[in-house]
């Protein structure tokens, strides 16, 4: 007789949504989280909470708002993002690399299972902030982002946990598991380190949710190569891949990206890990606005290329390639209205200056005649005959310059201008465990399932290649921490 059904390792949003699908079933569920519970909720609190999802029109953004009113609906162009729209991101930005199975299962499910969330008691709400601008009186939304949860990440994890604990999910912090219980064929438990004591917990089927190996300098350095380990990280410090680690010691298959990771423009000045008490607002987004630099006062890659939904996450490692791992984003009068609200925060290695000549002395680092240089260059290259226009891919560019920006350019020339530190930060890593697409049950290096084991969230491998449409590592963890509950309970 087992201790438990089901025991969930990690207690971030993949694991709170496979908790509370075991539970549903009957089963009796124990969650361990590693981290202290004031720090709890893995790498989900840190998030602003964007959920990807396919969905038709207004009315399925109703049916999962329902608190809006009509008058914000009548001011609202949702638009859509159709089933065929989130398999076109999930393929073109991972250049053709994502699992074609468990991309079906992220796309196809991601509806169903946002409509399974809100009714367990998550509520959600419009990016108005972040992902919609003001056009002719109507907020219109863009890059398929549409909704997020209620007061960002820490809502999200803080509504999981009232969840958990009214449905008797039972919860212990301070937990690390150190090693699966196996017979060498099926999974049986857990040894849990708690303070200075070791002991085991059996269950029937073990789920692993416990992050990424982002917060591993070794093994960050080891598999996403040289230089990484300067990187930051911008969210828990326990995510090291122990659920990696034990899966692959009890016989999981490695998959995916492993030198491959969701990496950032981050603050130049935040600390080595997230703080809770500015979340993500150390990430530096409005990048399209504006220009990028780096020391040699150069520009270094396409800042209009596509919307940042579909850059951010592959921009921080073009950082950290750059010399002495940083940039500054630079922006004048024109666009300084539109950047977003993490450029506001008390916290923001920020500069600013009447003139640019001004502006190159206060950015730390940059050759100065290089930069101006650069500027008057880049002006140059403008084609202002196109209208800027923030909400779609305008086509106003540049001519002629050995970096193209391809949308969204303007001259860098209203003063007073403002400039920002960065360099990168890493969110998650790419590379995990082998799962089966229908059951999210791992699968050992002989191709067969593991008895017992089961894995969601940011540890699985095979999703995302080289990059990452924005928001679709919440829905993933839900999509698929979902299903390994489901499936553990059985």
């Amino acid at each position: 007789m087992s201790d438990y059904d089901v025991i969930v390792v990690g207690a971030g949003n993949a694991a709170f949504c496979a908790a509370l699908a075991a539970r549903e079933t009957g089963a009796s569920v124990l969650m361990l989280e590693r981290a202290p519970q004031h720090l709890n909720g893995g790498n989900s609190r840190f998030t602003a909470g964007a959920m990807r999802f396919a969905y038709n029109g207004a009315e399925d953004i109703r049916a999962l708002c329902p608190d809006l009113t009509e008058e914000q609906i009548g001011i609202t162009d949702f638009g859509s993002y159709t089933t065929e729209q989130f398999y076109d991101d999930m393929f073109r930005i991972t250049r053709y690399r994502t699992d074609p199975a468990l991309c079906e299962r992220l796309v196809m499910g991601s509806r169903e299972t946002m409509t399974w969330m809100s009714e367990k008691g998550i509520r959600f709400m419009p990016i108005y902030g972040r992902q919609a601008f003001k056009v002719d009186g109507r907020f219109k939304f863009w890059g398929g982002l549409t909704l997020e949860t209620w007061a960002g990440g820490p809502g999200l994890v803080d509504r999981h946990t009232e969840l958990a604990l009214q449905a008797g999910i039972e919860m212990r912090y301070g937990c690390r598991v150190r090693e699966l219980m196996s017979d060498g064929y099926k999974v049986s438990g857990v040894l849990v380190q708690e303070k200075d004591q070791q002991h085991r917990v059996t269950a029937s089927s073990v789920i692993l949710a416990a992050g990424g190996f982002e917060a591993n300098a070794e093994w960050r350095t080891r598999y996403l190569g040289p230089g990484w380990e300067m990187a930051k990280v911008r969210g828990s410090a326990f995510n090291t891949g122990d659920g990696i680690r034990m899966a692959l010691e009890v016989g999981a298959s490695p998959y995916g990206n492993w030198s491959g990771c969701h990496a950032v423009g981050w603050d130049y000045n935040a600390p080595e890990f997230g703080n809770l008490d500015v979340g993500d607002g150390f990430q530096k987004h409005s990048y399209p606005w504006g220009i990028m630099v780096n020391a040699d006062g150069k520009r270094f890659v396409d800042e209009g290329a596509d919307f940042r939904n579909y850059t951010y996450a592959k921009y921080g490692k073009i950082i950290l390639e750059q010399p002495d791992q940083f940039a500054w984003q630079v922006f004048d009068q024109k666009v300084i209205h539109l950047l977003r609200d993490e450029y506001r925060i008390k916290q923001a290695s920020k500069v600013s200056a009447a003139s640019l000549d001004e502006l190159a002395d206060k950015m730390e680092g940059v050759n100065k005649s290089s930069f101006l240089s650069e500027i008057d260059q880049y002006n140059k290259a403008v084609n202002t005959d196109i209208t800027f226009n923030p909400n779609v891919k305008d086509g106003r560019n540049t001519n002629g310059l050995g970096v193209p920006k391809s949308n969204w350019a303007n001259t860098i020339s209203d003063g007073p201008f403002e400039a920002y530190h960065i360099t990168c930060g890493l969110t998650f890593t790419f590379g995990g465990l082998r799962i089966d697409s229908n059951t999210s049950q791992v699968i050992s290096n002989d191709q067969e399932p593991i008895p017992g084991l089961y894995a969601a969230g940011e540890l699985v491998g095979g999703l995302f290649y080289f990059n990452y449409p924005g928001g679709t590592g919440l829905m993933s963890g839900s999509v698929f921490g979902r299903q390994a509950g489901i499936n553990a309970a059985l």
